[in-house]
Order: structure tokens, then C-alpha cells, then sequence
């Protein structure tokens, strides 16, 4: 496959996790008194692609048979959708944008509500969270007695940085829990997140463990939503430094999809944290054979300067920045990246501080604010830069890279107290959470200190 197919892989929203489609007779089976520290192992399951690209076929054909047809364009949102979880092709996001705008061109939402949901799911996909939020706020008026609708509404509050709204409408969304389609993996995902967003890793982690449970409960375990949950599982043990627990989660996620990219990419990068950088450099290569993703080929970038191989790495820094250029899609999704590495790498600083504060304007989650921090420092705006770090810190999320960008900004205003507080939770929480930024965090630390014995 050649790099410029390969460029059109790209990973689709950070957060469109997997739904999981257990129902509540886990709990009726007894499952519920299992001690969810100790996780059923990892086992292969089967995948349903080839039923679906047959699914797809047929509904295709319908589609192109009869244009009035809305049903079968609705259904083929669907499982385009859960092509772009399971691979990050973008085409299928393309394909699933026409179908459902096509869908309700036919017929209107008021009569259409399945396009209006098909829509709303798009939407989130290429993180357009605004028209999310409104169209979720509509499907709650059309369907008042569904769970659904709270649920994405929820999903894209959370994206916009409304927390509270956000676990109002995941508070709803569990009072419909005898509604066919809501299930406790969904519940206990949302939960976790939410967790972890509040700085509390431990219920984070039991919650998402208690997802996967449900999520292997049922008669046909999803694939793809199991081998997220195992993922996520990965995720929250490399934020708190534990990356023997981590790889042990990404080899469970890849044993149970293997190739999975999400899974794959993080395996790199906690085996570069554990100080085997030729390994992580194969895996970052096949993450980036698998799906392009501009973060996995930034950090397959950063491994090759780290040993010397410049070219290699000059040839990975052009290509983030081609793919945040292929189109208006991609250019929405990894907007952030972009922002962030142009910052990391110290290039283009203007342009990546413009690049933050548009998405900030409208998207003022967390994350967002961390992304304006760190690009107006290096853009030279420190004041600017304090203020959006105390709103990305104000939630208490226990995550290093907050901390480091904390630290730095700190440090940069002659605030060494703050400077030292926030750099050491950065690598106390996880050493080597990133293998350009964390030495320069412990390099930034012993200057300090350099400086105080000096002057003493």
C-alpha cells in the first residue's frame, strides 16, 4: 500500500469508543460479585467484516436502486461508522456524512429521527460537537422516552467542556436503563471517563473494568468494543506510570483484535517509556502503516531524532503536517495534534497558537485549554498562557503532560515554587511520559536546582 493511500487511514474522533451491547442479565447471572481486579483473560473473537461489507453490498445496491430509500441509508451510516472505529479509514466517514445528509434530504427529520440520530453520530465523528449537541438536544424532544438521546448529548457536552451538563444528561440517560439498546458497558464507560476527567484514576479504572465485564457478558462480545475497553484499560495505567500493567493491556487488546491501531500505537509508546526504543520503533511503524495517524507519526518521528536517524524523522515531521492538509475532515479532527506538535517541536509557534485559540473558542474542554496554554507560551503570550492553564488544571485530572505544560509555564513566568510542584507530579506520576518532553522537564528541574545551590 503506498504512503499517499495509507495517508487517507486517519483515525476518526478521540472519542468515539465502541458501544458495548451487554444487557442487564449480567447481573442477574451473578456476574456482578466478581472481583473485577482479577479480568478474564484475553481470547481472539471472531470478527464480522466480511457479513458486513456483504450488509454494505446489498444496502449500497438498495440505496442505488431506489433514491427514496432512507431506511437502508440510515442503516449504511451505521455500519460505516463502525468501520471508521474498527480501521480510522476516513472514507468511511466520508461515505457515511453523504448517506445521512442524503437521508434526510429525502425525508425530514421530524419524520426521519433515525437520520436525524445517523446524523448526529456523523457529526460527532468529525468533531463538529456544537451541531452534535443541538441535534442530540432535538432527538430528546422527538424521542423524550429514549436514553439515546442523553447519551450523545452527554458524549458532545463532555467534547464542548460542559461537565456539569454533560453528567446531567448521563444522569438521564440512566434512567432509561429498561430501554432496549442502553447498556451498563455504556453506562460504565461514560463513568469511568468522567472519573478520570475528575482526577479519580482508581474509579476510572474500576468502572472501565466493570464495562469490559458487561461487554464480554454478552451472547456475541463485540470485537471492537472489547478490544477498546482493554485499551482504555492501557490508557489509564500509562497516565499514572504503571507500564508493566499497560503493555499487559494493549497485548490483551491485540490478542483480542489484532492489529487493532489504537492498541498497536500505545504498545510503541509504552515500550519506548520501558527504555526498548528499537521495539517501539517497529510498532510505531506498523501503527503508521496501519492508519496515519498525525500523533503516531510525530512519535515515530521523535524516536528516529532520538537515535540519530534525522532524515527519517525530518520525512515523518512533513507528513504530519501534509495530513492535517488532505482534507476539511482531517484538517477538523487533528487540529489539536497539529497545534501541540508544532509547539512540542518549537515550529511555527504563531500559527499554532491561532490554531488552538480558534478550537478553544468553541470547544472549551480540558484539553483545549492545555492546547492554548502550551501554544501561547511558545508563541510568547505568557499571560495568556497562565490563565488557560489554570482551566485546563481545574478539574484536578491527574495527567502528566497538564502537569509538565503547568510546570513549564511556571518556570517561564519565575514562579520556581510552582515550577518545581508541577514538574516533579509530572514525572512522579509517569517518568517517561513522553520521550522528547520528559527530559526536559527533569533537565528544566536540575537547572533550577543548579541555580538554587548557586545562589545559596
Amino acid at each position: 500500500m503506498g504512503t499517499k493511500k495509507r495517508m487517507l487511514f486517519l483515525v476518526a474522533a478521540a472519542g468515539l469508543a465502541g458501544l458495548a451491547f451487554a444487557g442487564h442479565h449480567w447481573l442477574r447471572n451473578g456476574l456482578a460479585s466478581r472481583k473485577l481486579d482479577v479480568l478474564p483473560p484475553a481470547t481472539l473473537l471472531p470478527s464480522d467484516r466480511p457479513e458486513a461489507d456483504q450488509t454494505i453490498r446489498y444496502l449500497e445496491q438498495r440505496a442505488k436502486d431506489d433514491p427514496d430509500d432512507f431506511i437502508a441509508r440510515n442503516k449504511l451510516v451505521t455500519y460505516y461508522l463502525q468501520l471508521v472505529r474498527e480501521t480510522g479509514d476516513l472514507t468511511y466517514l466520508n461515505l457515511a456524512s453523504r448517506a445521512a445528509t442524503s437521508s434526510l434530504k429525502t425525508l425530514p427529520q421530524e419524520h426521519n429521527v433515525g437520520g436525524l440520530v445517523v446524523l448526529t453520530q456523523v457529526e460527532f465523528a468529525t468533531h463538529d460537537f456544537a451541531a452534535a449537541r443541538d441535534h442530540a438536544k432535538k432527538l430528546a424532544e422527538l424521542d423524550s422516552d429514549k436514553s439515546y438521546p442523553h447519551q450523545m448529548l452527554g458524549d458532545a457536552l463532555l467534547e464542548l467542556g460542559d461537565y456539569s451538563q454533560a453528567q446531567t444528561a448521563f444522569w438521564r440517560m440512566e434512567q432509561f436503563v429498561e430501554v432496549p439498546g442502553l447498556t451498563q458497558a455504556t453506562i460504565e464507560q461514560r463513568a469511568s471517563r468522567m472519573a478520570f476527567l475528575r482526577g479519580d484514576t482508581k474509579t476510572a479504572r474500576r468502572k472501565m473494568q466493570a464495562a469490559l465485564v458487561h461487554a464480554l457478558a454478552a451472547p456475541r462480545p463485540p470485537r471492537e468494543t472489547v478490544a477498546w475497553c482493554r485499551w482504555q484499560l492501557g490508557e489509564n495505567a500509562f497516565s499514572v506510570g504503571d507500564y508493566s500493567v499497560a503493555e499487559r493491556h494493549y497485548r490483551d487488546a491485540l490478542t483480542t483484535f489484532p492489529d487493532y491501531f489504537r492498541a498497536v500505537a500505545s504498545l510503541a509508546r509504552v515500550r519506548a517509556a520501558q527504555g526498548d526504543v528499537a521495539e517501539a520503533i517497529k510498532l510505531y511503524e506498523q501503527a503508521v502503516y496501519l492508519l496515519p495517524d498525525p500523533s503516531f507519526v510525530a512519535a515515530l518521528g521523535d524516536l528516529y531524532h532520538l537515535v540519530r536517524r534525522e532524515k527519517d524523522a525530518a520525512a515523518q515531521y512533513r507528513l504530519v503536517g501534509a495530513i492535517a492538509h488532505l482534507s476539511a475532515v482531517s484538517g477538523n479532527l487533528y487540529n489539536r495534534q497539529q497545534a501541540l506538535f508544532l509547539a512540542d517541536h518549537d515550529l511555527n509557534s504563531q500559527q499554532a497558537y491561532a490554531m488552538a485559540a480558534k478550537e478553544y473558542a468553541v470547544r472549551r474542554d480540558i484539553y483545549g485549554a492545555d492546547a492554548l496554554a502550551w501554544t501561547a507560551l511558545k508563541a510568547g503570550r505568557l499571560a495568556e498562557a497562565q490563565s488557560a492553564i489554570k482551566d485546563a488544571l481545574h478539574l484536578g485530572t491527574q495527567d502528566p503532560k497538564l502537569f509538565y505544560h503547568a510546570g513549564m509555564i511556571a518556570h517561564a513566568a519565575g514562579d520556581e515554587t510552582s515550577a518545581r510542584e508541577y514538574l516533579h507530579r509530572a514525572l512522579s506520576l509517569s517518568p517517561q511520559f513522553d520521550p522528547l518532553q520528559a527530559p526536559i522537564a527533569r533537565k528544566t528541574l536540575m537547572s533550577m536546582d543548579g541555580q538554587s545551590r548557586g545562589a545559596d
